[in-house]
């Protein structure tokens, strides 16, 4: 039978090991808590945030001149990061304009004239509606996620939140026109800031969150703004006045009958 004084030892020593094993266990899971996010990943979760399976949004874009400035009210939905629908509903003059994206081709409808048109890729870094939103901007293209390679630059806390701001730099062959993008996301995935670079380096537009909102149940950026830098006094801002998330969505929805002939 074992002396008391051996139980004793018996008993610390399995206590020492416990109390190592519960250290080790919390080390690994702070380590685990702290290990910087995959920029890439990060930058896929915050453009699925923004759309979710799909989403149903009423929106009112401002385009901002310094001699005058103009409103319009439109209603989008989405499925996936493939379509996408947004049309016009106010002033009247442009009620009824539409743009329609499948994957990678893109159509507008006027009305006034009564034609849809495809838009070529050479315009898709063209001005949307005469905003400073581009067409490839509207369609949410995820060529970031695809055609670059990410690198997180740093992590700072802001207001309680991290965030982490990401450079992404394109492919050799990719059919891009910027130079890189730097992007700021925050912790609960809302995209704080996007900046676009051309070849040479330089700062070219800037759109950021100026509002953030808690809308059908998670945090997105309410109101954007979009400006060139070498325009100080203008902008187009994009605010968004109501927006559900995984509604359901007509099977013909996403069509060009539809987009000329609303059903939706």
């Amino acid at each position: 039978m074992a002396s008391k004084n051996e139980k004793t030892r018996v008993r610390l020593l399995f206590y020492g090991l416990l109390l190592i094993g519960l250290q080790g266990f919390s080390a690994l899971s702070i380590a685990t808590e702290t290990r910087p996010p995959e920029p890439r990943e990060l930058i896929r979760a915050a453009m699925e945030h923004w759309r979710g399976v799909t989403s149903y949004s009423e929106m009112t874009m401002t385009i901002h001149r310094s001699d005058w400035e103009r409103s319009f009210s439109m209603r989008a939905w989405t499925e996936g990061d493939k379509l996408s629908l947004v049309r016009v509903t106010a002033p009247k003059r442009d009620a009824g304009n539409g743009t329609l994206v499948q994957d990678q081709s893109m159509w507008t409808f006027s009305p006034k004239i009564n034609r849809i048109l495809k838009l070529p890729s050479s315009m898709m870094n063209q001005s949307w509606m005469g905003s400073d939103f581009s067409n490839k901007d509207i369609s949410k293209s995820t060529d970031i996620i695809d055609q670059y390679d990410h690198r997180l630059l740093k992590t700072e806390t802001v207001e309680d939140h991290l965030h982490y701001t990401i450079e992404s730099i394109p492919h050799e062959e990719a059919a891009v026109v910027w130079g890189k993008e730097i992007v700021v996301i925050r912790d609960d995935f809302v995209m704080i800031r996007q900046e676009f670079w051309d070849q040479d380096g330089i700062l070219v537009k800037e759109m950021a969150a100026l509002q953030i909102e808690s809308m059908d149940g998670r945090n997105i950026a309410s109101r954007m703004r979009m400006h060139k830098l070498e325009a100080t006094d203008e902008w187009t801002e994009m605010i968004v006045d109501d927006i559900d998330f995984d509604v359901e969505i007509a099977s013909n929805l996403f069509t060009l009958s539809n987009l000329r002939n609303p059903r939706q």
